[in-house]
């Protein structure tokens, strides 16, 4: 088993990361500097992979951290960032988000897979990557209704995904009670376009949403010294 230890881009936290598994990436970056976590919350994140988000939370001071991954192997390097960082209010499950029950959170981060693609050719032939990219464990639609599930009143959802992919998130938010109340496009010099989001949704909020100015990547270092 090949592993690194990098810095969590933007960040001066240290992640050990497995070579043939999903790494951390402008996506991972942007959503730790996106969410939003208050002192004592409980946190819970969904495909914690190597446990970079977890680390993030920290700096809030939350009172619990939830860790949930399929993959026995993410948890085991999860468990070593965690020791690394002295991090012990920390809980992990191997399982699928759809069969595990917990009490209601405060908040709930995720960097789900992207692509709802059905047709197994078409896929990541490494089943690291396959979970990561591709919606074959986890459908946005049993996404959200597990959000639902497991958020107090109240409570936030952290995410980041295609921009593409916005007005069906949106929509399918809202038939569970998920509100969106702020969004953060992804900006790439690259790309012609914005092809990434950052969203919070409250459970049970009202109406009115914020749309942020972009995280803009690929240009050259922004204020915290990250070149994508």
């Amino acid at each position: 088993m090949d592993k690194t230890t990098d810095f969590l881009p933007g960040s001066q936290q240290m992640i050990q990361q497995r070579k043939d598994m999903f790494r951390i990436n402008t996506d991972t970056y942007a959503l730790a500097s996106f969410m939003m976590i208050k002192k004592g919350d409980t946190v819970v994140d969904i495909g914690t992979n190597n446990g970079a988000l977890l680390v993030e939370a920290t700096r809030f001071q939350p009172k619990k951290l939830i860790g949930v991954d399929i993959f026995s192997e993410a948890v085991d390097i999860a468990r070593e960032n965690m020791e690394f960082h002295k991090i012990e209010n920390v809980f992990f499950f191997v399982s699928r988000i759809q069969d595990l029950k917990i009490e209601p959170v405060d908040v709930i981060v995720c960097n789900p897979p992207y692509f709802n693609q059905t047709i197994k050719k078409n896929r990541n032939p490494n089943p690291f990557l396959e979970a990561a990219r591709h919606e074959v464990y986890l459908p946005l639609r049993e996404l959200l209704d597990c959000v639902k599930r497991d958020l107090k009143d109240h409570g936030r959802f952290y995410l980041v995904h295609r921009s593409d992919r916005l007005a069906e998130i949106i929509i399918e938010a809202d038939k569970r009670g998920l509100t969106l109340k702020k969004c953060m496009p992804i900006l790439d010099h690259r790309k012609k376009s914005s092809h990434a989001i950052c969203l919070e949704f409250v459970k049970g909020g009202k109406s009115g949403m914020i749309l942020m100015n972009p995280m803009e990547i690929g240009k050259e270092a922004n204020h915290d010294g990250y070149v994508d």
